[in-house]
């Protein structure tokens, strides 16, 4: 009970902060989810970690947390919050759309040496900003540098970091790391120097993307470390003389032969076409105080300029610590220094309340159950990512847009989507009679035992009735609070009373109220297609442009999505009775069939053969690879879907956990038997 009771407080302090979304990734002990801050509106991933199965690997989280702290640089993915429970722990990170550079290497098989300088000179940055702080990351590999939205690059996982006491030069012993990245002193077990070991990895890194392979690379482990030892592999003819001989300075077997990284900010190929040297101090220092952002956070929090710096320079990575960095952040974007209002408890309705405490009981668990259908992120706070198209986590009722518009997302974002649709019918008929109006008239009748059924019936109504949308505050015109609640659900949804709406008869009132007698039975019967058209109408209005003030009914919607998704689990099947319709991306191969059902049932057949087990759901397949011992070593998803330009079948791979270099083979062989 105690147990349970922590768990319950983390995840309510999670909820109260922050919007759960879907899971974007996982690892051995860990489960990144998207995540949306509640005050500042900006995406966010977090990792979740349960104490009990970190095990052994919990002193590493807490390194990677102090080290994460300490470091601020434009290239390191940037730590907002802390969330510690006995049983858990949250960490609140910088999100990037763009997903690990390890896929972008192989979606474009390699990379030409000028979008390959653009990359190292960016990674050469951020080492020499971490060896400067003291630290050697030992884990450097393109599974551990994600694209954020502007393509540039931010080193993550700090977990195997090193500091040592006596300064970079201090000799380490711990054998760590990727193999295929190690250094030949690392794995032969003798002393070595952090950064020298760093390095070998960043070479290692450089051949992979200008090869789009490792230059060290075998199943068996021994044959691996025998020619990491070795030193000798071999160059491509496509390489050029400068990246052969910058490729051989980094993996020098002898590390006192190696370049060091600050030989490496001036080196004549790094320096190509640039004419100037790697900047690798810090643009974000740690300390800095910002003070548009304290103004705007004192205003929120009602506190003086001057107690809210106090609070802020204590760093405790909590709320106070992660709504500064988020504002700085939108600051350094360009982006409005803003908060958002939060809800007082009359703007919230006790359905909405009851959903709320809902999701904050299982969200790490059941992850279809979270929160569905709640991608839809207000235009405001939508980060596109500028070299990626295609909504792969998209809500399914907005998969597919009808106007062929561009969709700018990634494997992990959950994009913004702009509908057009026809006029309403309530502005059509321009005699739709609200239930404000009828309840006035009814009230004014006399109250026979006609009207009491009446009122009665207009009571149970409201309890469905829904709030009305936060406005941001950067918003001002749309500022003005909205006296008209958007009602129950149905067939003639609209906002306000409409303009030339007279009175209508009593059997048209009788009528209209005994429709809405079982409020979720009206839910029930309203379909996702009306029903998204309806709340589109409101936000657009009968011109079908889009107004500034009619983007925060994304809530509104969201609200109705989960009340259906609990009452109508049907509903959320019949919509994925047919594959996804979704333009080309980087992480999606393209068949030369036409037939989604018989691609998928080629995979299905190779599957098995391959010894990968796999659950289907729909035309998505969760797969999984198991050693000796039943422990997962794999996970990876497939989906078929369709291209709409050309109109043929995709298949979407995402690697969930595992070894990058095992999934890339692995997937390609399923692919290549599969004959697709």
């Amino acid at each position: 009970m105690p147990v349970e009771r922590t768990e319950h407080r983390g995840a309510t302090e999670l909820h109260k902060y922050y919007e759960v979304y879907e899971t974007i990734g996982s690892g051995g002990f860990a489960k990144v989810k998207l995540g949306r801050h509640i005050l500042t509106g900006e995406k966010v991933a977090i990792k979740i970690m349960n104490k009990k199965d970190l095990g052994d690997d919990l002193p590493r989280v807490k390194v990677e947390i102090e080290a994460m702290k300490n470091l601020s640089h434009q290239h390191i993915c940037r730590l907002y919050h802390v969330i510690e429970t006995p049983t858990q722990i949250f960490m609140v990170l910088e999100y990037c759309p763009g997903g690990e550079l390890f896929d972008y290497i192989i979606a474009k098989d390699r990379l030409s040496e000028q979008e390959t300088r653009v990359f190292f000179r960016q990674i050469v940055s951020a080492m020499a900003y971490v060896h400067s702080q003291g630290y050697a990351h030992r884990d450097l590999k393109p599974e551990n540098l994600l694209i954020d939205e502007d393509h540039n690059l931010k080193l993550i996982d700090f977990g195997l970091c090193a500091k040592p006491k006596g300064g970079l030069g201090y000799e380490l012993m711990t054998c760590c790391g990727s193999p295929a990245y190690a250094a030949p002193e690392l794995i032969q077990g003798k002393a070595y120097i952090g950064s020298e070991a760093d390095v070998w990895s960043m070479g290692v890194l450089l051949f992979a993307l200008l090869c789009g392979y490792l230059p060290f690379d075998d199943d068996n482990c021994m044959v691996l470390y025998k020619k990491i030892t070795r030193g000798k592999y071999d160059n491509p003819q496509w390489l050029s003389t400068g990246s052969i001989m910058l490729l051989n300075q980094m993996m020098q077997v002898e590390p006192k032969r190696r370049l060091a990284v600050r030989h490496l900010l001036e080196h004549p190929w790094v320096m190509k076409d640039y004419n100037s040297p790697v900047e690798w101090y810090s643009r974000q220092p740690l300390g800095h105080i910002d003070e548009d952002c304290i103004t705007e956070m004192a205003v929120n929090m009602k506190r003086s300029r001057e107690s809210t710096t106090a609070l802020v320079k204590e760093w405790r990575y909590d709320q106070t610590t992660a709504t500064y960095l988020l504002l700085l952040s939108k600051k350094q974007r360009g982006r409005p220094v803003r908060l958002r209002p939060e809800p007082t408890v009359c703007e919230v309705s006790p359905l909405h309340q009851g959903l709320q405490t809902r999701e904050a009981l299982h969200f790490s668990e059941d992850e279809d159950a979270v929160i569905v259908g709640s991608l839809d992120f207000c235009s405001d706070y939508i980060d596109d990512c500028p070299w990626l198209s295609v909504q792969e986590y998209t809500p399914q009722r907005v998969r597919g847009r009808p106007d062929g518009g561009t969709n700018k997302d990634t494997r992990l974002t959950s994009p913004s989507v702009e509908k057009r649709y026809g006029h309403s019918p309530s502005a059509e008929r321009g005699r739709t009679t609200t239930p404000q109006h009828q309840q006035k008239r009814v009230k004014d009748q006399e109250p026979t035992s006609e009207n009491k059924e009446n009122i009665a019936d207009e009571k149970e109504a409201e309890h469905f009735a829904l709030p009305p949308p936060r406005t941001p505050m950067s918003n001002k015109k749309s500022a003005r609070p909205n006296k008209n609640v958007l009602t129950t659900p149905n067939q003639n949804i609209s906002v306000g009373t409409p303009k030339g709406g007279d009175s209508a008869s009593k059997e048209h009132n009788k009528k209209r109220v005994a429709e809405n007698k079982d409020p979720a039975l009206e839910i029930l019967a309203f379909s996702p297609e009306r029903r998204s058209r309806s709340l589109d109408m409101a936000v657009t209005g009968d011109s079908g442009k889009k107004k500034r003030g009619g983007k925060m009914f994304g809530s509104l919607e969201r609200g109705l999505d989960k009340v259906i998704t609990m009452l109508t689990p049907s509903k959320r099947r019949a919509l994925r009775d047919g594959p996804r319709k979704i333009k080309a991306q980087y992480n999606v191969t393209l068949t030369n069939q036409t037939n989604p059902d018989q691609v998928l049932n080629q995979i299905l057949s190779i599957l098995p053969e391959k010894n990968v087990d796999f659950t289907q759901k729909g035309y998505t397949l969760k797969c999984q690879t198991w050693d000796d011992f039943g422990k997962v070593t794999m996970a990876f998803e497939l989906e078929v879907c369709l291209l709409q330009r050309p109109e043929v079948v995709g298949i979407r791979r995402q690697r969930l956990k595992g070894d990058a270099w095992v999934y890339k083979h692995l997937v390609e062989n399923i692919l290549s038997t599969s004959r697709i």
